[in-house]
């Protein structure tokens, strides 16, 4: 009996309400006619000179009583059948709708994250509800998307070093080779370059989670830039690039996570040394956007970007046609974590390029602190 009545469709609860409405305004008309209504007419007939109980007023008293009777019955009629036509109707509108929506959401528990909810014209609030079901079946798309890709360029990264460490594990069974100074350093490198992927991989997770932990506190700008620059000197010279340093205005404080903002300039200064060429130039620098953002930047006159690689710079894995290169490149997720650290400070990492051979522009915007907390950094200085 409970299943029964939870199976009911739209167009029979619908029907039932119809029903409910129409015998409680039918009810109410026939307590109102049966009792107030003869009483007043009789007191009305007896006002106009009629006697009390007189035959005349007997009958006229029926005649009332019967054209109250006719009057309600073909209202009651009336009112089923309206009340039918209105159910059928809407719930035909009502139905069509509903219908398509299922029909998209079992599509989407069906891993069709491509199913979209057409225009349906059933009112605002069944269009919200259409909206909300693309905007959702979007979304799934781009995650899942994201996550296939991720999964395909993870094996592809794996598949390397994997390949690399079985094959010479199997020559030095065979005794096809052996155990010396390259090979060893071969091994170490492959070994290296697994650990730092998996260490990247939990870090992006974390990072894009929300679950890294900052220690922050406020730190001169020109401190923190010096610091990656000198980290970076030797390298850039080995090279050939030149690294300038622009601090600006040293008493610029920014309150951040030292190790993590290091990182993320440090990958920054990776990234540019890998793209620009001996002769080329590299410039760290920091302005101030508005009373309370300060950017930092690292500008490169190195390969540059095109428009159309633009938005995918900060994907996981993705490199691009030239300099990005596998086996002499990162891991590829480098900038997504970079961009993932500055989020979690409250802050943008973008980038800007006018093409291929232009040079490219890191920026990194940051909030500053109050005046109260920079005083403090300054006392404790």
């Amino acid at each position: 009996m409970r299943g029964q009545r939870r199976n009911r469709g739209l167009a029979s609860r619908f029907f039932l309400a119809q029903v409910i409405v129409v015998a409680a305004s039918i009810l109410a008309a026939v307590v109102v006619a049966s009792l107030v209504g003869p009483p007043i007419f009789h007191e009305h007939l007896i006002m106009a000179g009629h006697a009390e109980n007189s035959p005349e007023l007997f009958h006229v008293e029926q005649a009332y009583r019967d054209t109250n009777l006719i009057i309600l019955g073909a209202a009651l009629g009336t009112a089923a059948v309206c009340a039918a036509a209105v159910t059928w109707f809407f719930t035909r509108r009502l139905q069509r709708p509903l219908g398509a929506l299922t029909a998209a959401a079992q599509g989407m528990a069906r891993g069709r994250y491509d199913t979209r909810v057409p225009a349906l014209g059933a009112g605002a609030e069944v269009d919200a509800v259409a909206t909300s079901f693309n905007t959702m079946a979007t979304r799934l798309q781009r995650t899942e998307d994201t996550r296939r890709r991720m999964l395909s360029d993870l094996a592809h990264e794996m598949r390397t070093p994997i390949s690399v460490l079985s094959v010479y594990c199997e020559a030095l069974q065979d005794g096809v080779t052996h155990w010396d100074e390259a090979t060893g350093a071969l091994m170490t490198d492959q070994l290296a370059r697994l650990t730092r992927l998996v260490e990247d991989i939990h870090d992006v997770s974390q990072a894009e989670e929300g679950r890294i932990e900052l220690d922050c506190s406020p730190h001169p700008v020109e401190e923190l830039l010096r610091t990656a620059v000198e980290a970076h000197r030797e390298a850039y010279a080995a090279k050939g690039v030149h690294l300038v340093l622009d601090a600006g205005d040293v008493g610029r404080v920014v309150e951040v996570d030292r190790q993590r903002i290091g990182q993320v300039l440090g990958n920054l200064l990776t990234n540019a040394l890998r793209h620009t060429p001996p002769g080329g130039t590299v410039t760290v620098g920091a302005t101030a956007h508005g009373p309370h953002r300060l950017a930092l930047s690292v500008a490169d006159t190195g390969d540059g970007i095109t428009a159309e690689h633009l938005p995918q710079v900060f994907e996981r894995f993705w490199r691009g046609d030239t300099a990005r290169d596998r086996d002499h490149g990162g891991s590829g997720i480098g900038l997504t974590i970079s961009r993932a650290l500055v989020e979690a400070h409250g802050g943008t990492l973008s980038v800007t390029s006018s093409g291929s051979g232009a040079g490219s522009v890191f920026t990194m915007e940051l909030p500053r602190p109050t005046r109260h907390r920079t005083r403090e950094a300054r006392a404790t200085a």
